[in-house]
């Protein structure tokens, strides 16, 4: 099945709240050399969001719903541009996936735009390769793989994704075949999805002491992405 048909069927079955008839569950599928791979979900210094909604469909075909993540991420070394060596910290316990996935969307609440957007992507077929290829070593002499996807979120609805590599060192870029971000009265299946942030909180005189300290002299979006 084509990336295109794949994801009219990830957003119908969104839509619907059902999953793909075949196969059922992901425990039917196997899983990578290493076990199920993660992701995360991070923002810069100062800049928080928050995802609310998740999912997917894997290259086996399995469709994913998750209605609660792992938390969102920050990274302190995130100001004003992306930082290449962030690491997710957290142990995840939701945000896994027994194959390299196809296409996902996800909804999320940017606190610091007081916006909700709806993110749809479509992955490149080369990605696969790169998840169940070999990285090298990893400080205690296990092989090492690029087994976390991780996704920046920042200002104006912007998502950048990287492959981290378990053994440390730069992340690797990746550049979805397709990614759009819907806000307002564009959102779809994120209409239906309720926040997580109160966005009234969200005025000049209501941000967090950090968040005025950070945009204090600054123009909006803060940063390039």
């Amino acid at each position: 099945m084509k990336p295109t048909a794949l994801f009219s069927l990830l957003f119908a079955l969104a839509l619907t709240g059902c999953r793909a008839g075949e196969p059922s569950t992901p425990e039917e599928t196997g899983a990578m050399p290493y076990g199920k791979w993660n992701f995360t979900f991070f923002y810069p210094y100062a800049l928080p969001a928050t995802v609310t909604y998740a999912a997917m469909i894997d290259s086996d075909k399995v469709v994913y719903t998750w209605h609660a993540l792992d938390v969102t991420e920050y990274d302190r070394d995130s100001i004003g541009k992306w930082d290449g060596r962030f690491m997710s910290a957290q142990i995840h316990y939701r945000n896994q996936a027994r194959h390299p996935p196809v296409v996902m969307l996800f909804c999320w609440d940017s606190i610091i735009d007081k916006k909700t957007y709806e993110t749809r992507i479509t992955f490149p077929e080369n990605m696969r390769k790169q998840m169940l290829t070999p990285t090298g070593k990893d400080d205690l002499g296990k092989t090492a793989w690029y087994n976390t996807v991780l996704f920046g979120l920042a200002p104006e609805g912007k998502v950048r994704i990287w492959l981290q590599n378990s053994g440390g060192g730069e992340n690797l870029p990746v550049e979805p075949k397709k990614i759009t971000s819907l806000s307002g009265d564009k959102l779809d299946v994120c209409k239906a999805v309720p926040t997580k942030i109160d966005f009234s909180y969200s005025i000049p005189d209501g941000y967090d002491p950090d968040i005025k300290s950070f945009i204090k002299d600054k123009t909006y979006p803060y940063g390039s992405w």
